[in-house]
């Protein structure tokens, strides 16, 4: 049966999960971006996703990617050399409490296309129930307040919203935690990419 441009329809949208742990997060080392010998500081991010109601979503994907401690990417567009032993990507599902933990390595500054540098920071797609689309944001991390001021993505996301994107130093040395609120009053910032 042939079928003409006419007799065709679309289908309605559906959401992206919560089947797609079945097979995508299964393996739980492809949340150690960082493998033996990668350079750079060793760091523990965990990830926490909450919905509008701030309650955990048990059955979300988090995936990464980002620059290795020089700030290269682990990719054929990026012509620095790339730490061999850091891989850049990483992606987990999150747990009963909304939770996933990455082991990687501190992001090195990236280019920002006109001449300057970026800070550091790992990009992030969320993929829930209820999505239609992936969420696209970003994890800065605090300390040097000059680099961020100076970021010309952070800069774009106003003042008063640039906190959703800030990772907090953990209670041991070399933990982060980062909260992504889907909906309410503490919503993270989501790039459209």
């Amino acid at each position: 049966m042939s079928h003409t441009p006419e007799s065709l329809c679309s289908l309605p949208s559906q959401t992206v999960g919560p089947f797609f742990q079945l097979g995508l997060t299964a393996d739980a080392a492809v949340g150690c971006l960082a493998g033996q010998g990668a350079i750079g500081e060793r760091i523990r991010l965990q990830f926490r996703l909450l919905d509008g109601d701030g309650a955990p979503v048990p059955d979300g994907m988090i995936e990464l990617w980002q620059a290795d401690a020089s700030g290269s990417y682990n990719n054929s567009a990026d012509t620095r050399q790339s730490d061999a032993a850091f891989g850049g990507f990483g992606r987990l599902a999150t747990d009963a409490d909304g939770t996933c933990t990455f082991s990687t390595i501190q992001p090195g500054r990236v280019p920002d296309g006109s001449g300057g540098l970026q800070a550091p920071h790992i990009n992030v797609s969320v993929f829930a129930r209820g999505l239609l689309a992936r969420l696209c944001t970003r994890v800065y991390f605090g300390g040097n307040l000059a680099l961020l001021d100076d970021d010309v993505v952070l800069t774009l996301v106003p003042a008063e919203r640039r906190h959703t994107l800030l990772a907090k130093r953990g209670p041991t040395p070399g933990n982060w935690t980062f909260d992504i609120h889907l909906q309410g009053p503490q919503e993270t910032v989501f790039f459209d990419i």
